[in-house]
């Protein structure tokens, strides 16, 4: 998964990919925990795609709570 197609995603298809993902890692690394996978480049490749997500998810919330608070302190002004 690409940066634009996470930065595409809405918000719930984010999470819920986020949710599919995060389980998806789980079971592969008990997989790999009880027997050697035939692929395991692909933890760390999971393990990247996850990372995407939560950052767009944390840099969408962060600009949520800017723009809260600048629409706060415009309206406190005038």
């Amino acid at each position: 998964m690409k940066n634009e197609e996470v930065k595409g995603m809405s918000n719930k298809e984010l999470v819920t990919a986020y949710r599919e993902e995060r389980t998806r890692y789980q079971k592969m690394k008990f997989q790999n925990t009880v027997s050697q996978i035939e692929q395991p480049h692909k933890l760390s490749i999971t393990r990247k795609n996850i990372a995407r997500m939560l950052t767009e998810l944390n840099n969408r919330r962060i600009q949520a709570e800017l723009a809260a608070y600048m629409k706060k302190n415009n309206g406190e002004n005038n």
